[in-house]
């Protein structure tokens, strides 16, 4: 490699493991790429975060003061107009900038041999090794993401008895959200004057399907949905309830039972690490739709991140915790491996960013209005089970520093995953509508959207959002209810935190009072 040019740090890729290579991709195919750029001011940021809510910041001035330089831009541009490659669009909040180009200018452009591989989910663009670029970008650029189109995230969904079509009612009693939100004591409101954002990788919804959904639940009219195009995806249910339809309607159902007067805002993206940090970047600074809550329940194991997509995500989860607001994420259903089987404990990304609320499960059995049993969730090995356990790569917080933290399996690593529970049990699940047909899901999927549901009926009730809660709620579980039964495989469930189910389930009068 030429002396002028750098390997971003954390970028290097390796095959998706049980595929194998093609060939050289088409020279002549034309793609887009995302420029990840470095932020204003970043540790007077960290430093508002940390004062909570007298320091929060108007989107408006989260621009002005922390979005990116216009120099670095310029300079972005100026190698951008070098190489041949097109300025699509740069967004000074979301501190990037999108690049349109060929293979084999992408390959010139960032010193790549871009590769198609094969593997049984289908087929793939990418590439091995370091992305590069010039020296002079080295302290501009954080990341380039586009370039490997490979699947990144899985829906954290799962079926009673495996799929939509398969009914097993004597299994367990099954809920639907409005029920939960009873049993879980969430305060009375409908979330109205709030915006709810949901992060979608793939699939769709069918307007008819949710009016007859809420409808059944005598919630008339049904809550408004707004669909957004993020890189050339959409709305697109492929009519297979088991697919990713199951995602998107367990999802926009549960949010909007719990919160029917709330505008939900579904940005939907490719499910590729570019697609998923476009999403998430647009949904934190959407001045239209001002999403006050987002709740993303699609992940995969943090080995299976880039260092470069870490630290993007978790640097736009700090931008959200500075904004106000607050984002709930899926703690993963496979337990303390998360699906990983060489034998090791994993966590979930990007659930075990600081700045996210990671959300785990619990199987929940009720008589009329009390509940009268919640254990940890775990149907292993084939109806999944709570994420959880210490991440590798982030380090415990502050907030952590008083509970009983397992020990990381990396140096660096110490944050706790999760940091609250919700009903996620399949035997237990949610009473939905996929593609025509009434089901029953599970799943820390259905866990996301119940905590963006309170959040919201918080807000509406604060008159303000509450942001940033970990710090609040590890310093007040008692507002929790504590889970100190079962396991997920590697961890069991004790007093207080537990790499099960966090600080609990949630008692949503008592989260009123504290936050």
């Amino acid at each position: 490699m030429a002396n002028n040019r750098h390997p971003i740090h954390g970028s290097e890729r390796q095959p998706v493991l049980g595929s194998r290579r093609i060939g050289p991709a088409d020279p002549n195919e034309r793609f887009e790429v995302t420029i990840a750029v470095r932020p204003r001011a970043w540790d007077k940021l960290q430093a508002r975060i940390t004062q909570g809510a007298a320091q929060r910041l108007t989107r408006d001035d989260f621009e002005r003061t922390h979005g990116a330089n216009e120099t670095d831009f310029d300079k972005i541009i100026a190698f951008a107009k070098q190489n041949q490659l097109t300025v699509v669009e740069r967004n000074i909040a979301r501190c990037s900038v999108v690049l349109s180009g060929t293979v084999a200018k992408f390959n010139a452009a960032f010193g790549v041999q871009l590769e198609m591989y094969e593997h049984p989910a289908g087929t793939y663009r990418g590439r091995t090794g370091s992305v590069y670029i010039p020296r002079e970008l080295k302290d501009i650029v954080v990341g380039v993401f586009g370039l490997d189109n490979r699947p990144q995230a899985k829906p954290h969904i799962r079926f009673r008895g495996g799929s939509a079509n398969v009914q097993r009612h004597d299994a367990g009693t099954s809920f639907t959200p409005t029920q939960l939100a009873g049993l879980y004591n969430f305060p009375s409101a409908d979330g109205g004057g709030q915006s709810v954002g949901i992060i979608e990788l793939g699939g769709g919804y069918r307007p008819a399907d949710l009016t007859t959904y809420f409808n059944t639940l005598g919630i008339s009219p049904a809550p408004k949905i707004t669909a957004v195009s993020i890189d050339h995806s959409g709305n697109k249910p492929t009519g297979d309830a088991n697919g990713p339809d199951g995602e998107v309607m367990l999802d926009i159902e549960v949010a909007g039972a719990i919160a029917p007067a709330a505008r939900l805002v579904v940005y939907f993206a490719p499910n590729t690490d570019r697609g998923f940090l476009d999403a998430i970047t647009t949904a934190i600074h959407d001045k239209t739709n001002n999403p006050s809550v987002i709740s993303i329940s699609w992940g995969g194991p943090e080995s299976s991140w880039t260092p470069q997509s870490l630290q993007a995500f978790d640097q736009a989860f700090q931008a959200a915790a500075a904004l106000g607001v607050t984002v709930c994420v899926a703690s993963g259903d496979n337990g303390s491996t998360d699906g990983v089987n060489d034998g090791a404990n994993h966590v979930d990304f990007p659930a075990s960013s600081t700045y996210a609320l990671g959300c785990g499960g619990t199987r929940l059995e009720a008589s009329g209005a009390s509940i009268t049993s919640e254990i940890v969730w775990n149907e292993l090995p084939n109806d999944g089970a709570s994420g959880g356990g210490v991440s590798g790569v982030f380090p415990k917080p502050s907030w952590q520093s008083t509970f009983n933290i397992p020990k990381p399996p990396a140096a660096g690593g110490g944050r706790g995953v999760p940091d609250v529970a919700g009903d996620a049990d399949p035997m237990t699940g949610y009473q939905v509508r996929v593609d025509g047909q009434n089901t029953v899901i599970g799943g820390t999927s259905a866990v996301a959207p119940l905590w963006a549901g309170l959040i919201a009926r918080i807000n509406q009730l604060k008159g303000q959002p509450v942001g940033y809660i970990n710090p609040r709620i590890y310093s007040n579980s008692a507002a929790l209810r504590d889970i100190t039964n079962g396991n997920n495989g590697a961890y069991s469930a004790g007093p207080k935190w537990d790499p099960c189910t966090g600080l609990g389930s949630p008692d949503g009068a008592k989260l009123l009072k504290i936050l």
